[in-house]
C-alpha cells in the first residue's frame, strides 16, 4: 500500500482552507500564465481513462502541457493490456513507475482510491463511476468564485440525474462546507440523491429541499446546475428512455429566472439544455469548461510540489465477512482489494464508495 505521497481522491479529504488556496493559485495562473509555463518541465503525467472523456481528459492534457510537462497514457482500455485481463493493481503499479502523477477515470465507484493503494506517484480521481468527480468540483468552485464573487450564501439548484451524477455528489459535499448555502434538489423520485448524501446534509445542518418541478424552483435560484440523464448508468434502455426528457432548460424557463442566475453544466449535454439558451449571458457552461484547465494546472503543481498532506486512504477497519452492497463498487470486481468500512454496529460505510451496508 502506497500512502507516502498526497493523492486527490475526494475533495473532502482536504480542509476548506486548502481548497481556497488552490482557487487562489488557479486565479494567479489565469492572470500570469507565463510565470507557470515551465514549472513541470521534465515531469510526466499518465492518464488512464477506462471511460470515454472529452473535456476532463483534454483539459488535464492541456494543463500539463501548459505547465511544461509531458503526457502518456490511454483513452481506450481495449488498446492496453487491460483487454488481456490485467487487473487495476498491476496496470497502476506499472504505469505509475513511468510517471510523476497519474490521472484515472474508471466506471466503478472507488476505483481511484483502489489505484492509489498501489501507485508509486500521486493519483488524481478524474471520475469513479457514479460516485465522485472532484476535479469537476474544483472547476465548479473556481467558476462560481470568479463569476459570482463568493462561495457563500447561495441558493443552488441541482437538476436531473442526482442519483448517478458524480458531479452533483462532489459539489454537494463541497458547497455544504461553505456557510449559509441552500440547496434545491430537482429530480424524479427515482433519480434523487443517494441516502448517504441526504444523511450527510442533515448531519451538516444544511438547508435543502427536494422538488420535482424545475419551473417552480428556477425563480428562487442563484445557481442552476443542470445534469444529463446518464444512459450508461441505467440497467435498461427502457428505464433510460422513460427518464431522459423529463427536464429540459429552455428560453421559457429562463424567463422565470433571476437576472444574475448562473447556469452550470459539467457537459456533455444531450438535450437537457436547449441550444437557444447558449446565447443567454447567464449560461456559462462553456466558460466553466475553460476554467477547468486552470484549476487542474493548480492541482497538478500543488501535488507535485508536495504542498499537501497525505490523507489516509483506508481510515476504516476490516470487518470479517462484510461485503459492500454496491454492486458497482470496485471491491466487488477487484477481489484482492482489502475491504474497509467506517461506522459502528450493524450499519457500515464502504471506505471506497461511501455506500451503506447492513451487516
Amino acid at each position: 500500500m502506497s500512502e507516502s505521497h498526497a493523492n486527490f481522491i475526494d475533495l473532502n479529504d482536504y480542509p476548506v482552507e486548502w481548497w481556497n488556496n488552490l482557487l487562489a493559485l488557479a486565479h494567479d495562473i489565469m492572470q500570469n500564465p507565463a510565470d507557470y509555463a515551465q514549472v513541470c518541465k521534465g515531469k510526466i503525467m499518465a492518464t488512464l481513462f477506462y471511460e470515454p472523456s472529452t473535456r476532463t481528459q483534454m483539459s488535464f492534457q492541456t494543463a500539463m502541457l501548459r505547465l511544461g510537462g509531458n503526457i502518456i497514457g490511454f483513452d481506450n482500455p481495449s488498446s492496453s493490456s487491460v483487454s488481456k485481463g490485467e487487473n487495476l493493481k498491476d496496470t497502476t503499479k506499472i504505469v505509475s513507475s513511468y510517471a510523476d502523477v497519474l490521472v484515472i477515470r474508471h466506471p466503478l465507484a472507488g476505483s481511484a482510491k483502489a489505484a492509489a493503494l498501489s501507485a508509486d506517484c500521486p493519483v488524481i480521481n478524474a471520475g469513479d463511476g457514479g460516485h465522485l468527480h472532484p476535479t469537476q468540483t474544483l472547476t465548479d468552485l473556481l467558476t462560481l468564485k470568479e463569476l459570482k464573487g463568493t462561495l457563500e450564501g447561495l441558493t443552488i439548484g441541482f437538476c436531473g440525474d442526482l442519483k448517478n451524477g458524480r458531479t452533483v455528489h462532489s459539489l454537494l459535499k463541497a458547497m455544504k462546507c461553505y456557510p449559509k448555502n441552500r440547496f434545491v434538489l430537482i429530480s424524479t423520485k427515482e433519480l434523487g440523491i443517494p441516502a448517504y448524501l441526504r444523511d450527510m446534509l442533515h448531519a451538516a445542518g444544511a438547508q435543502f429541499a427536494e422538488m420535482q418541478s424545475l419551473e417552480e424552483a428556477i425563480g428562487t435560484l442563484d445557481v442552476l446546475y443542470m445534469t444529463r440523464i446518464q444512459r450508461e448508468r441505467f440497467s435498461s434502455e427502457m428505464e433510460y428512455l422513460r427518464q431522459k426528457d423529463v427536464y429540459v432548460l429552455d428560453h421559457a424557463k429562463m424567463l422565470r429566472a433571476k437576472s444574475d442566475l448562473v447556469v452550470l453544466h459539467p457537459l456533455p449535454r444531450v438535450d437537457e439544455i436547449s441550444t437557444e439558451v447558449d446565447e443567454d449571458p447567464r449560461a456559462v457552461y462553456f466558460q466553466q469548461a475553460k476554467f477547468g484547465v486552470y484549476i487542474r494546472m493548480a492541482l497538478i503543481k500543488t501535488l507535485l510540489d508536495a504542498n499537501a498532506a497525505a490523507p489516509a486512504l483506508l481510515p476504516g477497519r476490516t470487518v470479517p465477512g462484510a461485503v459492500c452492497s454496491n454492486e458497482k463498487c470496485i471491491t466487488n470486481s477487484e477481489h484482492y482489494l482489502p475491504k474497509s468500512f467506517a461506522g459502528l454496529g450493524d450499519i457500515l460505510e464502504c471506505d471506497y464508495c461511501d455506500e451503506r451496508t447492513l451487516m
